[in-house]
């Protein structure tokens, strides 16, 4: 039937030719120590030219675009070599497009420079072309100081098992008599060591009156042949961490006075909830109040959601901003998250569906948050057991991520608050559901559906 349809059909159908979109339009393929660069035949001598990295190099390109006419450049997102040239050339008034060297490939067995920045120059021309998103100002400087930030505690954990190692070689089992180290406890004794103290007896006296321990286990534990080797990489290690905590300090005191300097979202009229300030710090904390910056800028408390605390949603703004008009809707927005479902179809046939690898990072703070959500005695909550025990864990964390990003989305666009209603209503709602189905199943098949009464009586007690 299919091939007579066809048929039918008088003569082949014209291809309409792809118009020229961007008749200004330049292509950089970008490299460690060179730029190629192509604009539009007719422009020059020499459509494309090479460029070094160097500034003055640099400054040469700007002009050589400008003096043929260019307004809009697109390049790949080449490691960090792209940052200084799209700077430049956004400073100077270019509409710069970044795409991901993913979308933009070239036939196969055609790889030269040349050839890429051509093939790049073709593609923006005809408008093929997708800019990936970059936040402006304020909040790209955001962004490059919590990433910053996030390094610094990286290296200063490593540390830390650095610490751990000098004193199990010296048989100090102090990490089985402290949860961490890193604590009161832990710190308190560690200082005392490096100070040349190792008397058990005393080094046990530095027990925080919180730690779950007695001092007897923390002496035994603190029994120990203190080598001077051993002693010698312990001091190291501890210095060392000490000056990343310096500096993670420093790098909070930056992020603040960024963070001031924003403007606020936030409606004067409405009560701003104060932080407690006598509640105990946690570990990475911010050196200032970060849920009230947060929510100054934002116009919304995010860390109202479950499992969203102050780390999560200084991550999350940093790299995406606030404002949401740059995804059409909330599926856009957790699409660009990489949270979606892959549509891997062929034949009329679905391949796979999974979600596409990803490497953004506010993607991967809200599955660290989505996976706490397991234990947690609200509707997220128990969204998440519901997926858990019927697709696994992994899927439950990326569904439930997907939801995060979605109420986010909601709240950073309206502006309305988040209401929590509780497992108990998540669960009745899901509950109603299903009953909804059944019914609508058992009618199609000629059946009735009758509740059980002493069922739902001994429900409605419990």
């Amino acid at each position: 039937m299919l091939s007579k349809k066809l048929n039918k059909k008088k003569g082949p159908k014209k291809v309409e030719r792809l118009d020229y979109i961007n008749t200004n339009a330049a292509g950089i393929d970008i490299g460690s120590k060179s730029h190629f660069v192509a604009i539009p035949e007719g422009r020059d001598v020499d459509t494309v030219r090479a460029f070094q990295t160097f500034t003055n190099d640099l400054i040469e390109l700007v002009n050589w675009l400008k003096k043929n006419g260019i307004t809009t450049v697109a390049m790949e997102a080449t490691g960090v070599y792209w940052v200084p040239v799209y700077d430049m050339l956004e400073q100077q008034g270019f509409e710069v497009l970044l795409v991901n060297a993913g979308h933009i490939k070239n036939v196969p067995g055609r790889k030269t420079d040349v050839i890429d920045c051509q093939w790049i120059q073709q593609l923006h021309s005809y408008g093929l072309l997708r800019g990936s998103f970059r936040p402006k100002e304020k909040i790209l400087q955001m962004r490059t100081l919590v990433r910053h930030r996030a390094t610094l505690i990286k290296y200063a954990a490593s540390h830390i098992q650095h610490i751990q190692k000098a004193l199990s070689l010296m048989n100090v089992q102090l990490k089985n008599a402290v949860k961490d180290l890193t604590g009161v406890t832990g710190m308190k004794i560690i200082r005392a060591i490096v100070a040349g103290e190792r008397d058990p007896a005393i080094l046990a006296q530095h027990r925080d009156p919180r730690c779950t321990n007695p001092k007897e286990v923390i002496r035994e534990s603190l029994i120990g042949n203190y080598q001077e080797e051993h002693m010698f990489c312990l001091k190291q290690a501890l210095d060392l961490y000490d000056h990343y905590s310096l500096k993670i300090a420093e790098c909070d005191k930056e992020i603040e006075k960024i963070m001031t300097a924003m403007g606020t979202l936030l409606d004067e009229d409405k009560p701003n909830k104060k932080a407690n300030t006598k509640r105990i710090p946690k570990k990475h904390e911010f050196a200032f109040d970060m849920r009230r910056e947060l929510t100054r800028i934002a116009g919304v408390d995010l860390t109202q959601i479950p499992s969203v605390n102050v780390q999560t949603a200084s991550k999350v703004i940093a790299e995406t901003g606030i404002d949401m008009s740059k995804w059409g809707s909330s599926k856009q927005f957790a699409a660009w998250l990489g949270l979606c479902p892959g549509n891997k179809v062929s034949g009329g046939k679905r391949l796979s569906g999974k979600t596409a690898p990803s490497s953004n990072k506010a993607a991967a703070a809200l599955r660290m948050a989505a996976n706490s959500l397991r234990s947690s005695d609200t509707a997220l909550g128990a969204f998440f057991r519901r997926l858990s025990s019927r697709l696994g864990a992994a899927k439950a964390i990326t569904a439930s991520a997907h939801k995060l990003a979605v109420i986010i989305y909601n709240m950073l666009k309206t502006g309305a608050e988040y209401m929590e209603s509780g497992a108990r209503y998540y669960e009745a709602q899901y509950k109603d559901r299903c009953i909804r189905s059944l019914t609508k199943k058992a009618k199609i098949f000629g059946f009735t559906l009758v509740a059980n009464t002493e069922t739902c009586a001994a429900e409605t007690l419990a």
